[in-house]
């Protein structure tokens, strides 16, 4: 599968005009290149979300540290064991749990928090990075998910919100991912291309020219909401005219042949090769140094689907609310190993890749869990979260153990804080931190 990513420098420049910071101009050449083996690979960040919970008796491990044995879920990566650990214990401490784990798991928000609002999120902590580091990439992050789009507030089917606590859409086809990444626009596609552009920039500017000749006529209420989505066209247009400046900069150079893209989820006994071909993409566009930040849903919550290939005939969200019934905790467990098969090919596929004298996994990290407890009982709870942390050795992080805290004791945003860090951003808190996570640094 060639990858051609360096860049002529002139190129850059005539398309990116004056409005670029000079550092990206540095981070256009790809650091991932032979050609820059003189530089040190990037860090990258990906979190990886499992709806509706998990069977949590066969996930944990039974005793804490280094010498701990993989519990029967987590068997399904013992050829990987080294190259992560076990974080449970921790949680959100302000989310209520239920359905809203999506919602949340990026944010630790408390979505009813604020006076005034039924619901109202706040930044991801993949966003809150991407506003550093996805200067210096074409994408400063990328969004996916099985289902795609937005969702709905309490049933998110993205993980990512923007500053502004916009969800951003998640995209859920391979072909269109893989496009987006990968295949330039030439001819009529990069001229039509232009006129969308020119069509957004006009309409944004038409909807800030109107919501300012709206707003003296406007009670403090609907100036606050009206100044909340002015917020959100400005970030649109934002994010317009970054797309306009990468316009006469090549895209990176895959071979798709390889590449399952017209995998589905929903189709009966495709779910493996979907979301193998996803991870694929998600390792390319690291690889490529395209994005540094990903997320990725593998499923929504209150659905995640049906696993006949599994020979279950009750869905993810039903098994969820096993009440303690045997069978349906075996049928939780089958969706668990399963979808750790999948994390075990990515893991591998990213040990496979090298950077000079590391593997890509080195300086990737990687965040893999749900937003809720389904416990004993099928309860919804946002304490004591499955939770797996993966690679970035060579970032610091210390891997091959299972870290247990005690219930309430330490929040998941301490493992945020460790991951900015990790990133190389000089941050000591995010929401309800208390620092970095003891043991993972």
């Amino acid at each position: 599968m060639p990858i051609h990513t360096q860049l002529d420098r002139r190129t850059f420049l005539r398309g990116a005009g004056v409005s670029l910071a000079l550092p990206l101009l540095d981070a256009m050449h790809s650091r991932t290149h032979a050609g820059n083996a003189d530089k040190t690979p990037p860090a990258r960040m990906v979190f990886l979300y499992v709806p509706n919970g998990v069977n949590i008796a066969k996930w944990v491990p039974a005793t804490p540290g280094s010498d701990y044995s993989l519990s029967p879920t987590l068997e399904a990566l013992r050829d990987h064991r080294k190259e992560f650990s076990i974080l449970s214990g921790l949680g959100h401490p302000n989310s209520k749990g239920g359905h809203s784990g999506a919602d949340t798991f990026l944010t630790a928000a408390d979505l009813e928090g604020t006076p005034g609002y039924d619901y109202r999120n706040s930044i991801s902590i993949d966003q809150f990075a991407a506003e550093t580091v996805g200067l210096h990439t074409r994408f400063p992050s990328i969004e996916l998910s099985t289902s795609g789009g937005t969702g709905s507030p309490g049933h998110s089917h993205t993980l990512a919100f923007s500053r502004d606590a916009v969800p951003l859409p998640a995209e859920n086809s391979p072909r269109a991912v893989f496009e987006r990444l990968f295949v330039n626009d030439t001819g009529e596609s990069r001229a039509a291309k232009q006129r969308r552009f020119e069509e957004d920039r006009s309409i944004l500017d038409a909807l800030l020219g109107q919501s300012r000749q709206l707003e003296n006529r406007l009670g403090t209420r609907d100036r606050q909401k009206l100044d909340e989505y002015l917020t959100s066209v400005r970030e649109v247009e934002r994010r317009v005219k970054r797309a306009e400046s990468w316009m006469d900069v090549p895209k990176p150079e895959v071979d798709a042949k390889s590449l399952a893209l017209d995998a589905r989820p929903e189709e009966r006994g495709d779910r493996q090769t979907y979301e193998r071909v996803m991870y694929d993409l998600i390792c390319l566009a690291l690889q490529t140094d395209v994005t540094r930040v990903v997320s990725f849903a593998l499923g929504r919550e209150a659905g995640g689907g049906y696993f006949s290939e599994l020979g279950l005939s009750a869905n993810h969200h039903e098994l969820s609310h096993h009440g303690g019934d045997k069978d349906m905790l075996e049928g939780l467990f089958k969706i668990d190993r399963f979808h750790l098969e999948q994390l075990a090919y990515f893991l591998g596929k990213l040990k496979s890749q090298q950077e000079g004298e590391d593997a890509l996994l080195d300086r990737t990290m990687i965040l893999y869990g749900s937003g809720m407890n389904s416990g004993a009982g099928g309860g919804h709870s946002p304490k004591n979260l499955p939770l797996l942390f993966a690679g970035g050795r060579k970032l610091g992080l210390k891997l091959s153990s299972h870290l247990a805290f005690a219930e309430d004791s330490t929040p998941l945003s301490n493992v945020f804080v460790t991951m900015l860090q990790g990133m190389g951003l000089e941050h000591d808190r995010f929401v309800d931190s208390r620092g970095t996570l003891t043991g993972l640094t």
